[in-house]
């Protein structure tokens, strides 16, 4: 019997993506902000208790990080509260739990991919709050997997691949991009790619609650290799030539303005202050996501061009 999935964060860049792919898994109820607002823990219950799903994909967050440390509350009741909710509902009624991290659960201090076992230390409000509903749920017994991703973007929706495709356009003789923080940026049509992959392994297999039961836990779900912000800005300039410059959400990231590609000049993190401090290695380790489901992200200038060159491609193992 294919499972019954309640998806939040159905219009974010991650949540998006998991309606291509989820319903191949078995049938989705998606809601967004307007329909369950997740600040709102009595609508959240009852929401649950009346679609008894078997499985919630959580791919709703508060990830507005420099506005989070102004709105700690906020962003607490989004990150933290909510899937201590979800967590808590979900055990009652037998389902499973998919629930969405960072990168920002530390602090940045290692020069080496970070591992599950690692310990956290968030430098910001934001990453505080992720690390709070990662052990809400863990605390709640409730069988799940917790992925970590980091430096996210989408043709959609609000992030760094659309900023700089929007500068590109406006004439500017140079962008001052941050060069010393380390990361892998991870297109967010992989992420659901692979997660789905997983459940699917998870829930075609009998009894999915208990197979999801043995492999419960955090896993980190990132591109392969490594960048900079800059040489991301770099590659995106690079990049966007292959770009069908018709397609819709190009058109809406560019105002259908021709692109100027400026030069891209390397700055320190302090050069470009912000209210929330962000890790200088943001690098995730995803041994433990193959070796347990032998799912590999692509690296990230294969996911990039593959945003470029066709919008609805699938996306394989390299």
């Amino acid at each position: 019997m294919k499972p019954r999935i309640l998806l939040t964060g159905k219009n974010g860049q991650v949540g998006l993506e998991l309606q291509r792919f989820l319903p191949q898994l078995g049938e989705v109820l998606a809601f967004d902000r307007q329909e369950l607002d997740l600040s709102k823990p009595d609508d959240l219950r009852r929401m649950i208790r009346t679609v008894r799903p078997n499985l919630i994909v959580n791919a709703a967050a508060y990830t507005a990080v420099d506005q989070a440390e102004k709105e700690e509350a906020v962003a607490r009741s989004i990150n933290a509260d909510a899937p201590a909710v979800m967590a808590e509902e979900a055990k009652k009624i037998g389902a499973g739990l998919v629930h969405y991290s960072t990168d920002y659960v530390f602090d940045g201090s290692k020069n080496s991919p970070y591992k599950e076992t690692d310990p956290t230390g968030p430098l910001n409000v934001y990453g505080k709050t992720k690390l709070m509903g990662e052990q809400a749920i863990f605390e709640a017994g409730v069988p799940h997997l917790i992925f970590r991703t980091a430096w996210v973007y989408a043709t959609r929706g609000r992030n760094f691949l659309l900023t700089i495709l929007r500068l590109a356009t406006q004439g500017r003789e140079e962008l001052r991009i941050v060069s010393d923080q380390i990361g892998a940026p991870t297109w967010s049509r992989a992420i659901a790619f692979a997660a789905t992959q997983i459940l699917t392994q998870i829930y075609g297999r009998g009894d999915g609650l208990a197979v999801l039961t043995e492999v419960s836990g955090v896993y980190h779900m990132t591109s392969a290799g490594e960048t900079t912000w800059y040489g991301f800005a770099k590659a995106i300039l690079e990049d966007v030539s292959q770009m069908r410059q018709s397609a819709p959400w190009f058109a809406a990231a560019t105002g259908g303005r021709p692109l100027v590609a400026p030069r891209v000049i390397p700055i320190s993190t302090e050069e470009y202050p912000t209210p929330a401090r962000r890790p200088a290695y943001s690098l995730l380790s995803n041994s433990h996501l193959t070796e347990t489901f032998g799912v590999q992200l692509p690296a990230w200038r294969t996911q990039l061009r593959s945003a470029f060159s066709d919008e609805s491609a699938t996306v394989l193992r390299e």
